[in-house]
């Protein structure tokens, strides 16, 4: 039988919890960043029309 590995493993000198941490922190950011353009293209739409 085949012996799968539930857990990833890497090289060992990699911090993975950093790695997660800093790209939830980009997606964090690029989603409130979208959400500020959005709003910021509204307000225009509405004061500039």
């Amino acid at each position: 039988m085949a012996n799968h590995q539930t857990v990833a493993t890497g090289h060992p000198d990699m911090d993975y919890v950093e790695h997660e941490n800093t790209y939830k922190l980009f997606v964090s950011l690029t989603k409130w960043g979208t959400i500020a353009v959005i709003a910021i293209v509204v307000f225009m739409a509405v004061t500039l029309l």
